[in-house]
C-alpha cells in the first residue's frame, strides 16, 4: 500500500513539472470541459504557464506571431499562447484579454490584460491560455504567485478587451530576406482590436493598392514580378473592419531588419 501510494505521489509531482515548466507545444492530455460557471460578462477558460516563472515564454519571443522582445514593454511579459480559437491562424495574433481567477485560494479576482503572442497546439480546454510565468503569477494575491503557479492548471475567466499601448504608434518591422521583388513585414502596436486580418501595399508610382499575403504570425508578405518601387504606403485592416493608413511609412533606401515606426495610430 506504502509502494502504491509513493507511486502516485511521484506521478502528480512529475504531471505539476510538465505542465508548469513546459512549452506552447506540449503532450496532448485530455480533459473534461470545465465545469466552472463564468460571470455573464466572462468566459470560461483554463490556464497553464511555461518557461520561467518571472518571464515572458522560453525565449521571450513571440513564436508564432513573430514579436521580438515580448518581456520588453509596451509587452512586458504579459502574454500568453493562444489555442485556435484565440490564436485564429495568426489573426489573433496581438489581440488583448483581461483574464481573472477566483476558486484557488492563491487568486486574487483581479483581472490582469494578457496578449496572444504565440500559438497554443495542444489545449485543455475550449479555452486555453498557456500564458508566461509572469502573466499567471500577476493573477495571484501579493506575494502568493509562486503558490499560484505551483497549481499548474487553473479555471479562469477571460473577455476580449482593446488593446492600448500608450505613446505607441503602429510600427513595421521589414524582415530578413526582404529584397527589390519580395517585401514582408510585421506589424505591431495596434490599438484597439489588436490584431490584422490584411495588409496592402502601394508603390511610389502606383495608385492602386496591391494586398499582401499572410506569410505566418503577424507577418504579411507581397511577391512581386517586378522590381517594388519604394517609398511604400501600407494600409492595415484589423477585425473589425477599420483600416489605418501609415502613406510612404517605408522609405526609398529602406533596409531589412529595420523597423519603421508610423504617425498613425487606430
Amino acid at each position: 500500500m506504502a509502494s502504491f501510494s509513493f507511486k502516485v505521489v511521484a506521478l502528480v509531482a512529475l504531471f505539476s513539472v510538465l505542465v508548469t515548466h513546459g512549452s506552447c507545444a506540449r503532450p496532448v492530455i485530455n480533459y473534461n470541459a470545465s465545469a466552472f460557471t463564468a460571470d455573464p460578462n466572462w468566459e470560461a477558460a483554463r490556464a497553464t504557464w511555461y518557461g520561467a516563472p518571472t518571464g515572458a515564454g522560453p525565449y521571450d519571443n513571440g513564436g508564432a506571431c513573430g514579436f521580438k522582445q515580448v518581456n520588453l514593454p509596451p509587452f512586458s511579459s504579459m502574454t500568453s499562447c493562444g489555442n485556435q480559437p484565440l490564436f485564429k491562424d495568426g489573426k489573433g495574433c496581438g489581440s488583448c484579454y483581461q483574464i481573472r481567477c477566483t476558486n484557488n485560494a492563491a487568486c486574487s479576482g483581479n483581472p490582469q490584460t494578457v496578449i496572444i503572442t504565440d500559438m497554443n497546439y495542444y489545449p485543455v480546454a475550449k479555452y486555453h491560455f498557456d500564458l508566461s510565468g509572469t502573466a499567471f503569477g500577476a493573477m495571484a494575491k501579493p506575494g502568493r504567485s509562486d503558490q499560484l503557479r505551483h497549481a499548474g492548471i487553473i479555471d479562469i475567466q477571460f473577455k476580449r478587451v482593446p488593446c492600448n499601448y500608450p505613446g505607441q504608434k503602429v510600427t513595421f518591422h521589414v524582415e530578413e530576406g526582404s529584397n527589390a521583388v519580395y517585401f514582408a513585414v510585421l506589424v505591431e502596436f495596434e490599438d484597439g482590436d489588436g490584431d490584422v486580418v490584411q495588409v496592402d501595399l502601394m508603390e511610389a508610382n502606383s495608385q492602386s493598392w496591391t494586398p499582401m499575403r499572410e506569410s505566418w504570425g503577424s507577418i504579411w508578405r507581397l511577391d512581386a514580378n517586378h522590381r517594388l518601387t519604394a517609398p511604400f504606403s501600407l494600409r492595415v485592416t484589423n477585425e473589425s473592419g477599420r483600416k489605418l493608413v501609415a502613406n510612404k511609412i517605408i522609405p526609398a533606401n529602406w533596409r531589412p531588419s529595420i523597423s519603421y515606426r508610423s504617425i498613425s495610430q487606430y
